[in-house]
């Protein structure tokens, strides 16, 4: 047998630089009208506020923030994080990115064995039951684990890619479907990346990560773009517009409700307004079933 080459373990996400990148990102943002500091003649040779105002709106030493920046966050206080969040005009999910970038030993999560990720029998049969609602569980690094029959009529049946690849980062990146089944792809791009940034300051060792990041980077010019603003954005809820190969144009309100008994798990349903064409849209998916599933696949997304 031919010798083959070792395979080396993924880098893991360099915590410092992340602090680093995030800090500057929001501070470029911003600028002095915004937050009302004067606006002086001198022309910024960068984006954004200069460190020394920032320093200043959070009531901190210009030295102090600039250590900070340069992805220094050792024995920083959860004041100061307050105040240069409150400076910054960070979102909830920001705020809580940066305290995880900044102060990872008071909030980083027990690092685990690797594990095969579990859905309890409860939630399936609940995803069974729910009739015309598409529906599935998510779990860490947007992986998708488990879908209901009406999941699969809209979005294409998952069971028939190999478990490795049903992970929503890579199909809407890398399958030339999922662009097309999307009316505003750039959105939900930009949202996928946005959650795996605020995954990723809360697991940066995490190998498996590591590994999507780096190859959705070589494959994806538009995940390295978007990666590259440090946006992070928690999973929520919304109305999403989908272009189905079958039912036409469809617009469904999304619902994200984490699971109470493993944080890495979301249940994602969809609904149509009642009454409405894309609710008649539906229920005829509905009554095609493993038709229009195959149609889903039909269209190239699977």
């Amino acid at each position: 047998m031919d010798d083959q080459p070792a395979t080396s373990a993924p880098e893991p996400l360099d915590r410092r630089a992340e602090l680093s990148e995030f800090l500057r990102t929001r501070r470029a943002r911003l600028l002095p009208q915004d937050v009302g500091l004067p606006e002086f003649g001198r022309a910024r040779r960068v984006p954004g506020l200069r460190r020394e105002e920032l320093a200043q709106l959070a009531g901190v030493s210009v030295a102090y923030y600039t250590r900070l920046e340069q992805g220094n966050g050792r024995n920083v206080s959860t004041e100061v994080l307050d105040a240069i969040a409150r400076a910054l005009r960070l979102t909830d999910a920001e705020h809580a990115h940066l305290t995880h970038l900044a102060k990872p030993g008071r909030h980083k999560k027990k690092r685990r064995p690797a594990r095969v990720q579990q859905v309890r029998p409860g939630l399936r049969h609940l995803l069974d039951a729910m009739d015309g609602v598409p529906a599935y569980v998510s779990g860490a690094r947007s992986d998708i684990l488990v879908w209901n029959p009406m999941a699969a009529a809209v979005f294409g049946d998952w069971g028939a890619l190999p478990p490795a690849e049903r992970n929503w980062a890579r199909l809407v990146f890398l399958s030339p479907g999922y662009r097309d089944l999307f009316v505003d792809w750039g959105s939900k791009a930009s949202d996928m990346v946005s959650y795996l940034r605020l995954y990723a300051g809360c697991h940066p060792d995490d190998p498996e990560l590591s590994a999507l990041v780096g190859e959705l980077s070589v494959k994806s010019e538009e995940f390295r773009r978007l990666w590259a603003t440090h946006n992070v954005k928690e999973k929520g809820h919304g109305v999403k517009v989908i272009r189905h190969p079958l039912a036409g144009e469809l617009t469904l309100s999304y619902e994200t409700l984490n699971l109470p008994d493993d944080e890495e798990q979301y249940l994602v349903t969809y609904h149509a307004e009642p009454g409405s064409e894309s609710a008649q849209a539906l229920r005829l998916l509905a009554s095609w079933g493993a038709d229009a599933a195959r149609g889903a696949e039909s269209s190239g997304r699977v």
